[in-house]
Order: C-alpha cells, then structure tokens, then sequence
C-alpha cells in the first residue's frame, strides 16, 4: 500500500485511541469497583497507543489528528452494566482500525498495529465474555451482525439505541 494509505491509516487509528482515551473516561466512572482496576489499566493503555500514534503520524510526514472535546458515545451509560458493554464497544472498534493499519503498513509499524490489534480483541473479549471469530474484520463476522452497535440482531446496541447515538455526558477529552 502506498505511503498515504499507511498514513490514512495511521491517522484513523490515532482518532480510534483518542476516542477510546475519553471512552474510558465514562466507563471508568461508572464500571462497579471490581472491574476498576480493568478499566484504568485500559485508560492508561489506549493513551500509551495514543501517544505512539502521535509519533507515528510524524514520522510518516503528517500532522496528528487532535482530539475532540467530546465524543458521542454509541448508547447512554447511566450505570456499571452500560459501562462494560461501552468498552467492549471501544475495544471492538479500536480493533477496527488496527486491522485496517495492519491491512495498510509494513515492517515495525505492521508489527505494532498487529499486537495492537490483539491487545484490543483480548480485552473486547474480557469485557463482552465473548469473542468474535475474526478481531477487527467485522465484514468476518459469522451472523452478519456487528458488535458496534450497529448490525441487526445486537440485542445489547438495541437496549442502548433507545437513548440515542450520543447519550450520555460529554465532557473533556483526556
């Protein structure tokens, strides 16, 4: 793949990680205290892959896609159970991205795009208790349902859908 699509790429990633970092900044205040742990451990590892995007997109000749103040979240998170399910939603789609960026570079930056890739399914898996047969490949899946929220017979995006695309507070990007 050319170099612009690495960057293309590479870029798309880094707006996933930003997303994440204030994903996790909801689930975190409202996952229940035994899963605490889990979710700051996620925090601190999406701002690690966000910071090194940064780096990336640098070295690859652009300029960093910044974060947003606030994103809209993909269903309300009123409580710990929609916190959980809002993570294995980030996990899903930053795994998303990763496929694409492993899909589009070569050589060390493949290399950190595929355990990239794998740290987020691993996680989406904790958070769900379940995995998906192809991480980051949702055209793979078996159903032809999405896990983001977005595909027919989601039984849990449905729940959240009644609330709307963008439930829930939006406070600062962290």
């Amino acid at each position: 793949m050319s170099e612009d699509g690495t960057l293309e790429a590479a870029q798309a990633a880094l707006a996933a990680e930003h997303a994440a970092v204030y994903g996790y900044g909801v689930a975190g205040a409202r996952v229940a205290a035994d899963r605490r742990a889990e979710a700051t451990a996620a925090h601190h590892a999406h701002r690690a892959r966000r910071d090194a995007l940064v780096r990336t997109v640098r070295d690859l000749g652009g300029e960093p896609v910044a974060a947003g103040p606030a994103y809209a979240l993909p269903f309300a998170v009123p409580d710990a159970a929609s916190a959980v399910r809002l993570a294995a939603v980030l996990e899903e789609r930053v795994a998303d991205v990763y496929s694409d960026l492993v899909r589009a570079c070569e050589g060390p930056l493949r290399r950190s795009a595929a355990d990239a890739l794998r740290e987020a399914a691993v996680r989406a898996v904790r958070w769900r208790g379940s995995g998906v047969p192809f991480p980051g490949l949702a055209e793979r899946a078996a159903d032809g349902s999405r896990t983001d929220g977005t595909g027919p017979g989601d039984k849990a995006a449905e729940a959240g859908a009644e609330a709307g695309p963008d439930a829930g507070p939006a406070g600062p990007a962290h």
